[in-house]
């Protein structure tokens, strides 16, 4: 085992950020590992270099068995999204020195406070479901890459309506090529940047605001025969029976309209949520509503169980539609269904309820059923009288 590990952090101006004892250390190890750019800041060293890519569990194994004095290079505060925790969490002897954070440079160029922003990275990681994770948030910082730039980002967020925010980009803080600089994010889209940025976003103006049980008459539908959308009642019921948590994985089977993909994406906004429909013109309204509701997940043309597979274990599934298949979509749902995991189905005959419950038990999974009947009022000259809705069965199948 190495006799100690140290990660320190660095930053654009590499030696010049570091503290005089930072330096020494690092001349003094044996083993001296980082990125390139890092390492390029020390073409004096004498000991060994090793570039840090992909596969940290490799360098695990490698550092849990090394005898050397090792020195780990990371980019400003390692603690923040970086390797730092990481490595302290599976390497003993490990002592994190960190420099200051992109975000805090950002933040005193901007002349903004930073301990009330909302921050996500999108280094290495996909842009999908960022939409529901910034909407609403006055204040963001976004950790970007060459494929997540400023002008990819901007256009992702023009692409859902939200130019209720301008940007702060920082190039190269702390660096000899450092640029910072206030736009529009529709300037934004059409600018050019240095590889190495961050993107703030400050809010200028007011979000529109969607509370769970958005109004039917909000989504786009089909046309002329409206009515093929989980009713705003029973779609807040089925939400309550699924228990979406902020990360869940959830997915909606026969997603029509996308109202249930929907509402289940603003509150797993740190999860994901995948959806499947068989009808292409109710994809194209699926979409549109993705975009008026600031709702980003994944939605794919098919007939359930035929494309599931490509959908990562759910927490939760709604299935909304089966096309016949109801056995067979049950029995993968089943299957698929994470521990505590629970499936909720909405039945409006009889025959479909005995059916699913019958199917759903097969499985081994507790089934409890709630019929809701609801009727809401409507004028009538100058009185009042109520309209009843279709009796739903909302049929939820928990795996405990």
């Amino acid at each position: 085992m190495a006799s100690s590990i140290k990660i320190i952090g660095i930053g654009d101006n590499g030696k010049e950020s570091l503290l005089p004892i930072y330096e020494k250390w690092i001349y003094e190890s044996e083993l001296l590992l980082g990125g390139e750019r890092q390492l390029a800041f020390f073409p004096d060293y004498k000991g060994e270099k090793m570039v840090i890519k992909n596969g940290l569990s490799k360098l695990v194994n490698q550092l849990a068995n090394e005898k050397r004095n090792t020195v780990i290079l990371a980019s400003g505060d390692p603690l923040f999204f970086g390797i730092g925790s990481y490595l302290a969490s599976k390497l003993k002897n490990v002592e994190i020195f960190p420099n200051l954070s992109s975000i805090q440079l950002a933040f005193a160029k901007m002349g903004e406070r930073w301990h009330d922003a909302k921050f996500i990275s999108l280094h290495g990681r996909p842009i999908r479901g960022l939409a529901q994770k910034i909407d609403g948030e006055e204040k963001v910082a976004i950790l970007t890459d060459e494929g997540n730039n400023p002008a990819v980002i901007a256009k992702y967020l023009l692409n859902f309506g939200m130019s209720e925010y301008e940007a702060f980009v920082c190039e190269h803080l702390g660096g000899e090529k450092e640029r910072c600089r206030k736009m529009t994010l529709d300037e934004m889209a059409d600018g050019q940047f240095l590889p190495l940025n961050i993107v703030i976003l400050k809010k200028i103006a007011n979000s529109p605001v969607w509370a769970l049980g958005i109004d039917d008459n909000e989504f786009y539908q089909r046309k002329p025969d409206k009515g093929l959308i989980t009713k705003k009642e029973i779609r807040t019921l089925s939400i309550a029976a699924l228990k979406i948590k902020k990360d869940s994985v959830v997915w909606d089977i026969g997603t029509c309209t996308g109202s249930i993909a929907i509402e289940a994406a603003r509150i797993a906004k740190e999860g994901a949520v995948y959806a499947i429909e068989k009808n292409e013109k109710d994809i194209e309204n699926c979409n549109e509503n993705m975009k008026k509701f600031r709702a980003d997940f994944t939605v794919i043309h098919g007939k359930a169980p035929d494309g599931l597979e490509q959908f990562p274990d759910p927490d939760a599934v709604f299935i909304g539609g089966t096309a016949g298949n109801i056995d067979a979509i049950i029995d993968i749902c089943a299957s698929r269904l994470r521990n505590s995991g629970r499936i909720v189905l909405n039945a409006a005959t009889i025959e479909t309820l005995t059916k699913a419950v019958d199917h759903l038990k097969r499985n081994h999974l507790h089934v409890e059923i709630t019929l809701a009947q609801i009727s809401k009022s409507k004028p009538i000259l100058d009185l009042t009288r109520f309209e009843a809705l279709n009796p739903i069965y909302i049929i939820t199948a928990s795996k405990d």
